[in-house]
């Protein structure tokens, strides 16, 4: 009897034979960083988890058979990122990354049957790895600006051929469970989708038979924004107005106005307008609806006519929240 007991002590510690054990730890965020209303509405956003709370070390990952599993369970009390206005983005949760391998919420996703574990290498070596998980948004969320959040509890149970003799003979289990909690997090900033037509005054003899341009800037900001629109002075302001140069340097003033009225629409203070002034769906930004603000472009006629030619200028529209 003694010599037998000798024998399977020796059996294990031959070359080809490993230990492994799998522990329940921490788990590090994951976060989108910083992404735009627009972009969140419109645009797949990745994230992960490097550690998604199981950690292993150890084993030979060809030696998992089918009676082993890693099973991970992921719960939460809301249905997706919640912001500061109750808003939610959703997202889906996969065990790679790629779309292959989704993880429904409150369904056991076992690692070891889908070949999660044999790719991460959680089992094969010395040198402590962590199980990870890879997130993307849904598009279609149409949300206000704010930090969104949602924590994720993670039950883990595992239970798998832990010592593997000479011979391929288990020599015994590791089995346990844990529960640890994943926070994710993205921050969504303010944007506007934006239209400036070009201004044409078209041609005249005299600066007295430029028409009035009417037209309108149309935007479409963040979801709950309150914004303001400025419109700078141009390339070649003088005297506080707008002027168009020629290539034969020689200058023909004009100017923009709110609206339909006579006050000139500029970059600062009072002269910028509000998102509660549009002309159209005045208010806070819908982030999918338009608002249009008017104006009207007149040449001054209390200038000299310069010189034929092509005038020109660049005025640059800006929004602040």
């Amino acid at each position: 009897m003694k010599v037998l007991r000798c024998a399977l002590l020796l059996g294990a510690g031959l070359p080809g034979a490993a230990w492994a054990l799998c522990s329940s730890v921490a788990t590090a965020p994951a976060a989108f960083g910083t992404v735009n209303s627009t972009l969140v509405r419109t645009t797949v956003q990745n994230a992960s988890t490097t550690n998604a709370g199981l950690q292993c070390t150890g084993s030979l990952l060809s030696l998992l058979a089918n009676n082993d599993h890693f099973y991970a369970t992921i719960t939460s009390v809301t249905s997706g990122l919640v912001g500061p206005t109750g808003d939610v983005i959703p997202y889906t949760l996969y065990a790679n990354n790629t779309t292959s391998y989704p993880i429904s919420r409150g369904v056991q996703f076992d690692f070891a049957n889908n070949g999660i574990i044999d790719a991460l290498g959680l089992l094969n070596g010395t040198t402590p790895k962590s199980v990870p998980i890879y997130l993307k948004t849904v598009v279609g969320a149409n949300v206000a600006a704010g930090l969104y959040q949602e924590t994720l509890n993670i039950a883990w149970s595992w239970n798998y051929c832990s010592g593997i003799g000479a011979l391929g003979i288990c020599l015994g289990r590791d089995i346990g469970s844990g529960n640890q909690t994943l926070n994710v997090s993205l921050t969504v900033s303010n944007d506007c989708q934006i239209t400036t037509p070009a201004i044409s005054f078209s041609s005249a003899p005299v600066v007295g038979g430029f028409g009035t341009v009417n037209q309108s800037v149309t935007l479409s900001c963040t979801k709950g924004s309150s914004y303001t629109v400025g419109l700078d002075d141009g390339q070649n302001v003088s005297g506080g107005r707008r002027r168009m140069k020629s290539a034969a340097n020689n200058y023909l003033a004009y100017d923009i106005f709110k609206s339909a009225g006579v006050t000139r629409w500029g970059s600062v203070g009072a002269a910028r307008r509000a998102s509660s002034d549009a002309d159209v769906n005045p208010g806070n930004g819908t982030g999918t609806g338009s608002q249009l603000f008017n104006y009207n472009a007149k040449v001054y006629t209390d200038q000299a006519t310069p010189p034929a030619g092509s005038y020109v200028d660049n005025v640059i529209l800006d929004v602040q929240f």
